[in-house]
């Protein structure tokens, strides 16, 4: 039985380590480090803004105040006035210095404009809606910029395969890649990470994850909109551009789990459904997900999300190991404690630095010094997780890691235009057909 596990094991990380080398023919292009070279060899580290959102506009304003001499020299969004509001945004806080450095013809429009900005920067920071994701990080890594992208890294799996593929040539090309997992960089989080390599609660083999809240922003569909335009605008609840909650925004929550026990699943099954947040407007999501994920070293985590208005909310993380069990959340708390009650650490950070503001700090540094941050691999397998998650739920069915990356299916349109037809499109009263649990196919034949 253990032979087997291991095997199962060795096969699905060879799968994995297979997929990033082929997927996409990546490795035949040249590695070519110029990229670098020009930073290291400039004082001003020039940034272009892909996606100017309000994620996007968090994000340059976090990297236009590091430390560093950088400068915003190129923006891009599919919509001006998602540009237009970015700008002004950070013209109130940076116009009048030489932190932005923009013309007319250096603001991008379109679903092509990231090409243009990626090409005038050093650095890319990729913050459109997470379906792109993939596409935008392959041509940012094939123009050997060092890039900060958001999560989720991807909707679907081919998506995700395209980013292991890129990922592999970035780590080749030595260029920094962070990915906005901020917990990764929250001292919470880390400093309770050291124990538990220290061996102070032994190994997890159990734990809940939990993102439940009230929901998030809707858009109206407005007069004269393509199926595209309104989808695009009303992104959250269309998965090849979302991915459901569970993959936009619980990912956070899973992603602790994968990195405190130090591995990914093997499977996972669950539930879930459309029970509160059931008009149209709302697309074809789910409000609510319970995934049970089991990892190769037989750890069972809970996974729970919720987007139900006048319901407990609760965003946090709690693991049990053989010696004790840990609390952890992103208002800075976290508490490792023996089952007998005695506190083994505590860590209350109330005046730690922003995680948000940190993963830039350390991105810039990274690059000004020479060295290599790589979070490509670890995020992308972390998605990729959340994304079975949301097969599991979605078909009711047990379904393992490795099939859901092999045979995941495509979600994304086959071309880009505001006349194009999403895969997914409404039925004559407006609405979208949800998944079906004991129905629902999530996997190629």
């Amino acid at each position: 039985m253990e032979q087997d596990k291991n095997k199962q094991t060795q096969s699905r990380r060879d799968f994995c380590k297979n997929t990033a080398l082929a997927a996409g023919g990546m490795l035949a292009l040249p590695l070519d480090v110029t990229a670098s070279a020009n930073v290291l060899g400039s004082d001003t580290i020039k940034i272009a803004l892909v996606g100017c959102g309000g994620r996007g506009t968090g994000a340059a304003l976090q990297a236009l105040s590091t430390k560093e001499n950088v400068q915003l020299v190129a923006m891009a969004d599919a919509f001006r006035d998602r540009l237009d509001s970015c700008y002004d945004i950070l013209s109130k806080k940076f116009g009048g210095t030489e932190k932005i450095a923009l013309k007319e013809e250096d603001k991008h429009v379109g679903f092509e404009a990231y090409k243009a900005a990626i090409d005038k920067a050093d650095v890319v920071l990729l913050t459109t809606t997470p379906g792109f994701r993939p596409i935008h990080f392959e041509y940012a890594v094939n123009k050997d910029k060092h890039i900060f992208m958001e999560k989720p890294l991807a909707t679907d799996a081919p998506g995700i395969r395209k980013v292991l593929a890129a990922a592999e040539i970035a780590k080749q090309k030595k260029l920094n890649v962070v990915v906005g997992l901020q917990r990764h960089y929250q001292k919470n989080y880390l400093a309770c990470l050291e124990k538990v390599r220290e061996g102070k609660m032994g190994q997890i083999v159990s734990g809940q994850v939990y993102w439940n809240s009230g929901g998030v922003w809707v858009k109206e569909r407005q007069a004269a909109q393509t199926e595209m335009e309104y989808q695009m605008r009303n992104w959250y609840y269309f998965n090849w551009l979302c991915g459901d909650h569970i993959v936009e925004q619980h990912i956070h929550n899973i992603d602790v789990a994968n990195w405190f026990i130090g591995e990914f699943p093997i499977h996972a099954q669950g539930m879930g459904g459309r029970e509160v947040r059931t008009d149209k407007k709302y697309g074809e999501i789910f409000d609510h997900h319970f995934v049970e994920f089991t990892y190769p070293s037989g750890a069972v985590i809970s996974s729970q999300c919720r987007h139900q208005k006048g319901c407990i909310t609760n965003v946090s993380e709690c693991l049990m190991g053989t010696k004790g069990k840990i609390y952890l959340d992103s208002q800075n708390k976290g508490i490792i404690s023996g089952y007998d009650g005695s506190t083994i650490y505590e860590h209350q950070g109330a005046e730690d630095p922003n995680p948000y503001q940190t993963e830039h700090d350390e991105l810039f540094a990274s690059i000004k010094a020479g060295g290599v941050i790589n979070d490509a691999e670890h995020a992308a397998k972390t998605t990729m997780t959340a994304i079975l998650g949301r097969m599991a739920t979605y078909s009711g069915q047990l379904i393992t890691f490795e099939d859901a990356l092999n045979k995941g299916r495509n979600l994304m349109p086959s071309e880009f235009s505001w006349d194009t037809q999403p895969k997914v499109l409404p039925d004559a009263e407006g609405n979208y057909r949800i998944p079906v649990p004991g129905v629902t196919q999530v996997l190629e034949s």
